[in-house]
């Protein structure tokens, strides 16, 4: 009795899904026929700023020759879509859907810029993955800006390292104005606040010498006044040698001096 009641339970089972796999490729194959009318992007706004537009995607798919519209959803290949729009610079991925009702929907991300760089090579930016990535067309990006002697490699790591530590820490994100990179590799800092240049010294040092200049800035242009120096150089081990403004003078003080 139970082993005629397991045939019967099986036999009804194989029917359903029989019939529904029946059901599923005709509708698929039924779906597969359908022609692409319209099309949606999104372009996903992961970090506050959007610099590509949706019709600016639809562009770069005409002219990739990936455009949806018009054609079977057999002959679209999303995979293709994806690849193609991901290969554009300043798209960091894709992500591309047929609808069973024959509509094409696109996702697009795009690359979050860290750093500006102005150098020989040109103008770019560095996004947060140590990619370059060109500066798309009427939009300026508030992330630190680096100039002089600087090569795409060392973009990508020493000063890709040190912008993205400035802009993590409040206080140095709204203090450093601009980044110098000297011919002999020195780094030279304009502030947001003060008339005075900050000469860092080699990029590899800029953790103990960024926390030199707040126990300066704190202890010492805080009770003398920001306009004092004209230039301030950390280069030197537990040492701030400051130019007083509008005179070649150097003035030596040592760290402890500003901490007691």
């Amino acid at each position: 009795m139970v082993k005629k009641i397991l045939i019967g339970l099986f036999a009804v089972i194989l029917l359903i899904y029989i019939g529904f796999t029946m059901v599923y490729m005709n509708f698929f194959h039924t779906s597969e026929d359908l022609t692409c009318t319209k099309i949606e992007v999104e372009v996903v706004n992961t970090w506050g700023q959007n610099y590509i537009s949706n019709n600016e995607v639809i562009a770069l798919m005409k002219n990739r020759n990936i455009f949806p519209v018009g054609k079977k959803l057999s002959e679209i290949s999303s995979a293709e879509i994806e690849e193609k729009l991901a290969n554009d610079k300043l798209i960091k991925r894709a992500e591309c859907l047929k609808t069973v009702g024959g509509d094409v929907k696109v996702k697009v991300y795009q690359r979050i810029p860290v750093l500006r760089v102005f150098s020989q090579n040109g103008s770019y930016y560095v996004d947060n993955e140590r990619e370059i990535m060109p500066v798309p067309g009427n939009f300026s990006a508030y992330v630190p800006v680096a100039s002089g002697n600087i090569n795409n490699e060392y973009a990508k790591k020493q000063l890709y390292d040190f912008a993205n530590y400035l802009q993590k820490d409040k206080f140095w994100d709204s203090q450093i104005a601009q980044i110098y990179v000297a011919p002999n590799q020195d780094v030279i800092l304009t502030p947001t606040v003060g008339d005075h240049q900050i000469i860092l010294g080699k990029i590899e040092d800029y953790k103990e010498n960024l926390d030199k200049l707040r126990v300066f800035y704190e202890k010492g242009l805080n009770k003398i006044g920001w306009n004092r120096y004209s230039v301030i150089n950390l280069k030197y081990k537990n040492q701030v040698v400051c130019t007083l403004t509008g005179a070649a003078l150097k003035t030596r003080s040592e760290i402890s001096d500003w901490t007691e």
